[in-house]
């Protein structure tokens, strides 16, 4: 079976966009002219590929789909540039955890607009799920904390993020004084980003040798989280790259001095041909050599 690149093309944007006006607007055709051609690429196909709906989606049977149309669209870019000498902006999605971007990622974003014609969309997503968007289509690489290969998809060592447990001297004087600190922990407010976070519990896991569950905040941000810990809200895991200076002033203190959890990261992308992919993986891996640790 052969696909229709433009049908291809509106499946991609739809994804990307999260609705047919939105798709209309980028290709700068009608939304009418986005529903025909959704329409001709599912009646060839016989399944339903995209999940009408606020906002649109790829449905399950689209998920394939949608590797396949990101890649054709990659490789037709690169060819017409070589045949033409010239470079049309090509779009890179990538998946990549918060801490990621608010610490050594956009350094290798930087690098590669230098010498490419990119346009990044970027999905925050935790580090433990980020590979869900290679398997889905959604992406073409992602970091993430999973060594293991998405089918079709090369992984690269990165190295590692330090996370330690610190809070405010007042709030470790409140809550963390006065009794064995299994007994404290248990009661001690802390901040998680979001649901997927399990960092604080790892650390809980390690210093106690119980499965607590204290009274958390959700912070889905790095910065606000950052901030929450650094007035007392509660305690939290934050990057050892950006807790030594306020360590070193007394802002704040170790929860469990000597205790940390290391996370090992991985660049997983597509095995493609693809000079921009290439060029990207390159400046990743001189961004992770220069902000994360390799023991």
């Amino acid at each position: 079976m052969q696909f229709d690149s433009v049908q291809l093309e509106t499946f991609v944007a739809v994804v990307d966009e999260g609705s047919f006006d939105a798709a209309a607007r980028r290709l700068r055709v009608t939304p009418s002219a986005i529903s025909q051609r959704i329409k001709a690429l599912e009646s060839r196909l016989g399944q339903v590929v995209v999940m009408r709906g606020k906002p649109a989606r790829a449905t399950a049977a689209g998920e394939a789909l949608l590797r396949l149309a990101r890649q054709v669209s990659l490789l037709e870019l690169e060819a017409i540039a070589a045949v033409r000498g010239t470079v049309d902006a090509q779009r890179i999605p990538l998946a990549v955890n918060a801490d990621s971007l608010n610490n050594w990622f956009l350094p290798a974003m930087l690098d590669l607009s230098r010498t490419h014609n990119a346009r990044f969309l970027v999905h925050q997503e935790d580090e433990e799920h980020s590979a869900e968007y290679l398997r889905n289509g959604t992406v073409l690489a992602a970091v993430t904390a999973d060594p293991r290969p998405v089918q079709g998809c090369r992984v690269v060592p990165l190295g590692k993020m330090r996370y330690l447990p610190l809070a405010t001297p007042e709030y470790a004087e409140r809550w963390l004084t006065g009794k064995p600190l299994p007994e404290a922990l248990a009661e001690a407010p802390m901040v998680v980003f979001n649901e997927k976070d399990v960092l604080q519990h790892r650390l809980l896991r390690k210093v106690t040798r119980r499965k607590l569950d204290p009274p958390s905040h959700a912070i889905p941000a790095s910065a606000p989280f950052h901030e929450a810990v650094r007035i007392g809200l509660g305690w939290g895991m934050i990057e050892d790259q950006l807790s030594g200076s306020e360590l070193a002033a007394g802002r704040l203190v170790e929860v469990a001095p000597g205790k940390y959890i290391d996370v090992p990261l991985y660049w997983q992308h597509w095995k493609l041909e693809s000079g921009i992919l290439d060029a990207l993986t390159d400046a990743v891996l001189r961004a992770a050599q220069e902000g994360l640790r390799t023991s």
